[in-house]
């Protein structure tokens, strides 16, 4: 299979090639040529992996059965994520399941992709005949940084650096960052917001001067962000591991329509089950939650994006963000691969912060898609009846999810909420929405969270107080080009 630029500036290129590049140098994300469908019998019984090796397979077309399953057999396992399953199906009220995305080593659901997506990178780096020293550049909003950490750590011919927001983050997740270990890790702090530090990373892919520059000292630059088709293709199998379960347990009898209920702020765990409907997974409506920052659910409402409007910091500070890059690859996809149109509408994006799509396309987008967002207080309100009803603790991200189901009453179709990230990293707001009073200690609440929910502390985050800070840069904005500059330069000096 071949992979094309979504604005039609590269020629296809090998799935290798994609992931290794990360995202097209001059602009735009890596699409497959063509979706293909899958016919997958769900009366059979199969395991994550076996589901892995049969989505990723379609779709990483240049790797041997045998990579692909040295792959999938070193990050789905025991010593990554705490359940067998690598996800977990729960369903604590009839018709509606949670799809436990959190159960591998940072508690969040980037885990599933970012403990498979290093083996991708050596893979792709030997079959391009690679050997540049890879710069992983990532823009995080809270999770994904951590979990790109711990899958890049340590790898041979790969450092990676993390950018986040300052003050922006859970202290969890700050902490989690900070004390990574690791001799090939950098974590910097940005003052700014996470749309900052995004379109910081974007820039300085598109920066054909220093990539030049870089290349003639045997550095590259690629990404760990969705943006990198190698990170996002493995999120489409959970997709299809989830309906499995659902028959498995007769709550469906096979080929029986699913709603999946995603909150999203960067559109790609979304999107990933959007490519799982394309190739034939039975899905009746995605469901596309927003918080606050309601851009995307503005958007589906009206037609017209618009980042022109107030950011908001919010209780669920993964999905603060304004500047979605996944829309990119679904608006390529329903609009018939129209370059010239995506062209036009983020070239829009970047000189006016606005563009606005036909209305053939918004009526696609109704026939298969609701949406809505949920302010703060609904949150708050949910995650405490949920408990009160069910004894099940969502977190504050779920809950977004979890809400707009509830507003919009969906009855007759099983419908599956992704729990992108575990309770007990945001256990202050949750413990807060339940007991009605706010502890401010994050660890206190870890333990109090622990009680009411039944769990032990996620292992990912116990003794997380106890671990040395590693990382403390802070920088602006503007400093974030020459901060990769000043870094390279040290890792060329440990090399030398």
């Amino acid at each position: 299979m071949d992979y094309i630029s979504t604005r039609g500036n590269r020629g296809p290129v090998s799935p290798s090639l994609a992931i290794s590049l990360g995202m097209v140098p001059e602009g735009g994300l890596f699409v497959p040529r063509t979706v293909p469908s899958l016919d997958y019998d769900f009366s059979k019984a199969y395991s994550y992996q076996e589901a892995a090796a049969r989505v990723l397979g379609v779709f990483l077309t240049d790797f041997s059965s045998a990579e692909l399953s040295s792959c999938i057999d070193k990050a789905y396992n025991s010593s990554t994520f705490d359940t067998g399953s690598v996800i977990d199906l729960v369903s604590p009220q009839s018709g509606i399941s949670i799809m436990e995305l959190w159960h591998g080593p940072t508690a969040a659901f980037k885990d599933v992709a970012l403990q498979i997506m290093p083996g991708f990178m050596d893979i792709s780096k030997k079959k391009t005949k690679n050997d540049s020293h890879t710069v992983i550049l990532v823009a995080t909003s809270g999770d994904t940084g951590k979990a790109a950490l711990e899958g890049f750590k340590n790898r041979e011919g790969i450092s990676i650096i993390v950018f986040y927001p300052h003050g922006g983050v859970s202290e969890i997740q700050r902490l989690q960052m900070a004390t990574t270990d690791g001799n090939n890790t950098r974590v910097v702090a940005v003052k700014g917001n996470f749309d900052d530090c995004q379109t910081g990373v974007k820039r300085i892919f598109s920066d054909t001067a220093l990539r030049s520059e870089l290349a003639g000292r045997g550095f590259e630059f690629s990404s760990a962000n969705s943006i990198n088709w190698g990170r996002l293709c493995p999120q489409i199998v959970y997709y299809f591991r989830a309906y499995r379960m659902l028959v498995e347990r007769g709550q469906i009898r096979n080929g029986d329509p699913v709603n999946f209920c995603v909150p999203t702020g960067n559109f790609g765990n979304i999107l990933a089950g959007y490519y799982a409907k394309m190739m034939g997974l039975p899905v009746a409506k995605l469901i596309c939650a927003s918080n606050r920052n309601r851009v995307i659910s503005d958007f589906f409402q009206t037609g017209m994006y618009n980042a022109n409007r107030e950011f908001f910091r919010t209780i669920s500070p993964s999905m603060d963000i304004l500047i979605s890059s996944n829309l990119e690859r679904f608006l390529f996809e329903i609009n018939g691969h129209s370059s010239s149109d995506i062209v036009s509408w983020y070239d829009s994006l970047g000189s006016s912060g606005t563009f606005g799509i036909y209305s053939r396309l918004k009526a696609q987008i109704d026939s298969m898609m609701l949406y809505g967002w949920v302010d703060e207080d609904e949150v708050h309100l949910t995650i405490k009846k949920f408990y009160e009803e069910t004894g099940y603790v969502l977190d504050t991200h779920t809950a977004v999810g979890t809400a707009l189901c509830r507003r919009l009453e969906l009855s007759g179709t099983h419908t599956v909420i992704a729990s992108t990230a575990s309770p007990f990293k945001f256990s202050c707001e949750v413990l807060g929405s339940i007991e009605g009073k706010r502890c401010d200690d994050e660890f206190e609440s870890i333990e109090r969270v622990a009680e009411l929910s039944k769990m032990p502390v996620h292992r990912g985050l116990d003794k997380l107080r106890e671990r040395d800070v590693l990382h403390d840069r802070v920088i602006e904005i503007d400093d974030m080009k020459s901060c990769v500059v000043d870094i390279i330069n040290s890792v060329q000096k440990q090399k030398d």
